[in-house]
């Protein structure tokens, strides 16, 4: 059996007095998508600011694609292969379409003794991305992110995620605040960056779009982890007697 992609092991944080998780063990297959849900302050947040270099447990291991890794700032997850994808989508939105999908990594050519950015190479390629996650509307590149309904902005950012070849693509709470036509797109950009080979994180606080598209539902109360089940074998039912500690035993 592969290794997973990702292992956490006996993660630990704690701020003070507080402890935000206790000893949590987490993992990710290979193109495979999980869901990482519980109530508010149950550690979801604190977990994925850890994987994705934000902030450093205060113990516990990572292992991620088979090497132990100790990520120093979001910098060194994202070359790691890591990226994450958040409610509001990190996008500048005074930039263009175009610039937020490389910002930070643009491409540049040489003009005499100088370099500049490639300005067709990045309008070619935004096109080219957005084709590939359904954005089939004529937008220019150049197109201020500003201009965007919250759904494109999600398929911008998870085109991003796509485009620099990440491994592991984290989304937290992409849906919150979309319409229905939105939400089912995000879903539809899971399922595709699944089958491009993609594994992803999914935290949402709706569970039924989870149960949409996951393979693998994880569940923490108070900074323990309380459940580990296959979208197959459980129910919503089940997930959210677990979330709110009515399920017989609480974990499972």
């Amino acid at each position: 059996m592969a290794a997973p992609l990702v292992e956490m092991s006996g993660i630990e944080m704690h701020f003070g007095s507080v402890t935000a998780l206790a000893g949590v063990d987490f993992s990710v297959g290979e193109a495979e998508v999980v869901g990482l849900l519980g109530d508010n302050g149950a550690g979801k947040s604190t977990l994925i600011k850890i994987l994705s270099g934000a902030i450093r447990p205060t113990a516990g291991d990572i292992r991620f694609k088979g090497s132990t890794v100790r990520f120093r700032s979001t910098r060194d997850a994202i070359d790691a292969g890591i990226e994450t994808i958040y409610q509001d989508s990190a996008l500048v939105e005074q930039m263009s379409i175009g610039r937020n999908l490389f910002l930070g990594r643009e491409p540049t050519r040489s003009i005499g003794p100088l370099r500049d950015i490639d300005r067709k190479y990045v309008r070619e390629q935004t096109r080219e991305l957005m084709n590939r996650v359904g954005i089939m509307k004529a937008l220019d590149p150049d197109t201020p992110i500003g201009r965007l309904s919250g759904g494109e902005r999600q398929a911008i950012a998870i085109a991003r995620a796509m485009f620099f070849e990440a491994d592991l693509i984290i989304m937290d709470e992409p849906t919150n605040n979309l319409g229905v036509e939105e939400a089912e797109g995000v879903m539809r950009f899971i399922r595709e960056a699944k089958e491009a080979g993609h594994s992803s994180i999914l935290i949402s606080h709706n569970i039924h779009h989870v149960f949409m598209v996951v393979d693998r539902v994880v569940v923490l109360r108070h900074g323990l982890k309380v459940g580990d089940l296959n979208r197959s074998e459980t129910s919503i039912q089940q997930v959210e007697e677990l979330i709110t500690a009515t399920a017989r035993g609480a974990t499972w």
